[in-house]
């Protein structure tokens, strides 16, 4: 009975006000878990055991997310190195004002090439476009203070820069420094590859690059542009034909590498009358192909045997008489031929019937008694 009582009273009993005690309303703060300690020296090494490899476990977890990572970075620079390797030697385009840029020394198309159906062809392409769709190359050629280019020397894409020019239009452009052997080898493998270069504009080419002193000899610029040995020959031999050969035909575009040869031997055998014949073709004006001008430079004229001067008979005039009347003249011809020239009767008519006359002088050469 006491107990119980003692009981009530306890629980009408407020200890929330006491220090240290949690408000009203709150849960009591959580009891801490009792972890016993081992009380042995093996159980003690045991705790610790586990605890250390809990610690590796936790460690080889973070390491294999790392890794996975690393993996996951490294395909996706893979990916991007793959691009990259596409563009490798790749140079970036920019447009440029076509005043900034000078041809090269090494420039190997002829005023021709700027005019023409073909041209014309490729500046319509260009203003249809708005613009050259393919890039031209230029190399720096002028630099200000502070190592910037300020002009430029065109390496190759002198007919799209001349279109733009003419059009007004900004040019495409890849800018790349080059040194002057490796500019005249792009130069002439680009328009070599395009098809679009003259024999003539070839060899004018490569006269220059050697005149300047960009190759010791014919054999090392072959080899460097990747020509045949004589083909580079027959393109230097259209070069130095003289100005006066040239000048006969309509173009220099129009000439050929199998002329070179024929016209220099041509040249060289006589040419004071190459020289003469060159002149009258290209005074007269008479629209002749190129072909048929390259014939009459080359035409060998008939010559007498060497040694042998020939026999120029003088030239002997006979009358022919009727009664005291001279009626005509028969003519003996250095070439052995007679030529019999009567006057007519003053209206447009001959003097004898021709037909009679043939008669009659057919009678006096079958008679031996006639002569």
């Amino acid at each position: 009975m006491k107990n119980t009582k003692l009981m009530d009273k306890a629980a009408r009993l407020d200890f929330s006000q006491l220090p240290g005690s949690a408000p009203a309303g709150e849960a009591p703060p959580a009891t801490p878990v009792f972890t016993p300690r081992p009380k042995t020296a093996p159980g003690a090494l045991m705790a610790f055991a586990n605890d250390t490899r809990s610690e590796l476990l936790r460690e080889n977890e973070q390491l294999r997310e790392r890794a996975q990572h690393v993996d996951m970075l490294r395909g996706r620079l893979d990916e991007a190195l793959g691009e990259l390797q596409q563009w490798e030697g790749a140079k970036a385009a920019r447009l440029i004002e076509p005043a900034l840029i000078r041809p090269s020394r090494y420039a190997n198309r002829h005023p021709s090439s700027f005019t023409g159906p073909d041209f014309q062809r490729l500046r319509s392409e260009i203003q249809d476009a708005g613009g050259n769709v393919q890039p031209i190359k230029v190399r720096p050629a002028s630099v200000d203070e502070n190592g910037l280019a300020t002009g430029y020397e065109i390496v190759f894409g002198h007919r799209r820069l001349q279109a733009c020019r003419e059009l007004g239009l900004p040019v495409l452009a890849v800018i790349d420094n080059l040194d002057d052997q490796t500019l005249f080898v792009e130069m002439e493998r680009e328009n070599r590859a395009r098809k679009d270069l003259s024999a003539w504009e070839q060899g004018m080419m490569y006269r220059r690059a050697l005149d300047a002193g960009l190759f010791p000899s014919n054999r090392k610029l072959a080899e460097a542009i990747g020509v045949d040995l004589s083909a580079l020959g027959k393109a230097l031999a259209l070069a130095a034909l003289p100005d006066f050969v040239v000048a006969a035909f309509p173009s220099p575009l129009t000439l050929q590498f199998r002329w070179a040869k024929p016209l220099a031997d041509a040249v060289a055998a006589d040419p004071v009358r190459i020289k003469a014949t060159a002149k009258a073709l290209r005074e007269r004006g008479e629209g002749l192909h190129a072909r048929q001008i390259f014939e009459r430079l080359v035409a060998v004229p008939r010559e007498a045997p060497q040694g042998v001067e020939p026999f120029h008979p003088p030239e002997a005039v006979h009358p022919i008489r009727i009664g005291e009347r001279e009626i005509g003249q028969l003519r003996a011809l250095g070439d052995g031929s007679l030529e019999i020239r009567l006057p007519g009767d003053g209206q447009g008519q001959p003097m004898v019937d021709a037909a009679w006359l043939a008669r009659a002088l057919a009678v006096c050469l079958e008679d031996p008694g006639q002569r």
